[in-house]
């Protein structure tokens, strides 16, 4: 009698374990539950804890991950705009969405199945990349990329394409890369680019050089020409003043030629100096102190074929010490 009670104590215990089981349920923080019965949605349990449900196939619970979910897609071949063919891999962050109508058509479409849906955006994520056929090369590499407008290009594909109860959050570009054919010929156009910008940078530097050739070439003109312009104005005002000065001379010549033998005494005879020579000539015959004098004073040389050994000199002269006749010391 023990051994049955026990028995049928057991028993209990072991359906009411099941019973509880099957009537129970936990959602995670992270989690949604679409509760069904008899294969039909029947309610969205979003909040954490436990649960309870009608047991065994009467009620069936499906949890859903709330968390975002990354897809990425294979490198896609396409053309660009300006007609370069290039492969592109993107990848697309997206996540279940939170309200509960949503909710149930995403267990509809996909079956509450991440995986499923996860395929499924690939191939749709793969189809939406070539929205990039819309951009040129440059606007995808580069410094002037235009990344952001082509990824939100791809995004609108996505969302365009997607069921319900999907939630496209972020388009990234990962990969832009060239076929190996594709890449000769853009290597091969850069090269042709970059030697156009040298050649218009050399003809830029070339035509800078000669106007400023030009310019420096005008300046110096206009300083030689003022240069010359204003030298003939010194020379002019020279030879007026020197043509004045000569009419002064001619008019008193005797004092003239005086003065031109007292300065050529001068430019000769500077400091301790030894001369030996006929006093009878000009200017030396100024030291003669025997030389005739004209009606106005001014020693005259004597004749210079007259035969005269007395107007030999060898004497010491000094500027500071001897004075020719009729000079002012």
């Amino acid at each position: 009698m023990n051994k049955r009670s026990s028995a049928i104590a057991l028993g209990l215990a072991i359906v009411a374990v099941l019973v509880l089981y099957s009537t129970t349920y936990t959602v995670n923080f992270h989690e949604i539950a679409i509760r069904t019965r008899f294969g039909k949605p029947a309610g969205v349990e979003r909040d954490a804890g436990l649960h309870f449900k009608l047991p065994f196939f009467i009620d069936s619970v499906t949890k859903i991950d709330r968390r975002k979910q990354f897809v990425e897609s294979p490198l896609v071949q396409t053309a660009t705009r300006d007609g370069l063919q290039v492969m592109v891999q993107a990848y697309l962050l997206w996540q279940v969405k939170d309200n509960d109508a949503d909710a149930q058509a995403f267990f509809v479409s996909y079956g509450g199945s991440l995986d499923e849906a996860s395929r499924k955006l690939e191939q749709t994520l793969s189809g939406a990349v070539k929205a990039v056929a819309g951009f040129n090369f440059d606007e995808l590499v580069g410094p002037n990329a235009k990344l952001a407008e082509a990824e939100k290009a791809v995004l609108s594909g996505v969302a365009g394409a997607t069921k319900v109860g999907v939630e496209p959050i972020a388009v990234g570009l990962s990969q832009v890369v060239l076929p190996q054919k594709t890449t000769v010929s853009v290597l091969s156009r850069m090269a042709e680019v970059q030697n156009t910008l040298a050649k218009l940078e050399a003809a830029k530097a070339s035509s800078q050089a000669e106007a400023l050739k030009s310019q420096a070439t005008s300046q110096a003109d206009t300083i030689r020409a003022f240069a010359t312009q204003w030298a003939s104005r010194i020379e002019n005002k020279g030879n007026a003043e020197a043509t004045q000065y000569y009419e002064r001379m001619k008019q008193h010549s005797e004092l003239a030629t005086f003065l031109a033998w007292i300065d050529a005494m001068r430019a000769g005879l500077r400091g301790s100096t030894t001369f030996v020579g006929d006093t009878s000539h000009a200017p030396f015959h100024l030291f003669d102190l025997s030389t005739r004098v004209d009606k106005n004073g001014i020693p005259q040389p004597k004749d210079a074929s007259a035969s005269n050994t007395s107007g030999v000199a060898n004497s010491t002269i000094s500027t500071g010490s001897a004075t020719p006749r009729g000079a002012q010391p």
